[in-house]
């Protein structure tokens, strides 16, 4: 075997012992590539921002999230691509700590489809709605709850039902996003305070 290796005088070839990639396991990287890009285009936009990644594959991910089917297919190839010439090490460290977060998210989406189901039927619930997050549109959450209603009685697809969770989970993110900030600014200051205390 060592007299195989004296055999490479050429050094690129070095690089490639004992044998260069497959065309299979080349293939199986890029299919991994893309699925991690999926993955990332699958995000919401907060947690986008949360990702290390270069300004380039970041708006070719928020681009791709416009997109529909074909268009959305090739601009995930290219994602792929992109992704070839950075390390994915970070960006699936920062995912897995999103899933690791995902009994919570569950728990959380479970509880913003209750609150639904609960202001369809009460009106009353506004006004917890209201006392959770101050900065409610409550005028546009009482038409949506009218319109979904109307939606059930007459089986016609749940569209405002589904805007209802979703101006929820806004709502929701947002002050997830503010309690973040809040605690990060926390921490700063405990930082700098310990920094000053010789």
């Amino acid at each position: 075997m060592q007299a195989m290796r004296h055999h490479h005088s050429d050094p690129a070839d070095e690089d490639d012992f004992p044998e260069p990639p497959s065309k299979s396991s080349r293939k199986r990287e890029m299919q991994a590539l893309q699925d991690l890009g999926e993955q990332l285009v699958a995000l919401s936009p907060e947690r986008l921002k949360k990702v290390p990644l270069p300004e380039s594959l970041y708006e070719a991910i928020r681009a791709a999230q416009g997109f529909k089917m074909e268009a959305r297919r090739r601009q995930l190839q290219y994602i792929g691509k992109l992704m070839r010439k950075i390390d994915p090490e970070p960006i699936q460290a920062q995912l897995d700590i999103f899933a690791g977060n995902s009994a919570v998210e569950v728990a959380k989406m479970h509880r913003l489809e209750r609150l639904r189901e609960q202001l369809l039927e009460d009106e009353q619930v506004i006004g917890t709605i209201a006392e959770t997050w101050p900065e409610a549109d409550l005028q546009y959450l009482r038409t949506l709850r009218r319109n979904a209603l109307k939606e059930r009685e007459a089986a016609r697809p749940p569209k405002s039902f589904r805007e209802i969770f979703r101006v929820l989970r806004e709502l929701q993110e947002a002050s997830d996003a503010a309690a973040e900030a809040e605690a990060e600014r926390a921490a700063d200051e405990d930082a700098t305070e310990q920094g000053s205390n010789p």
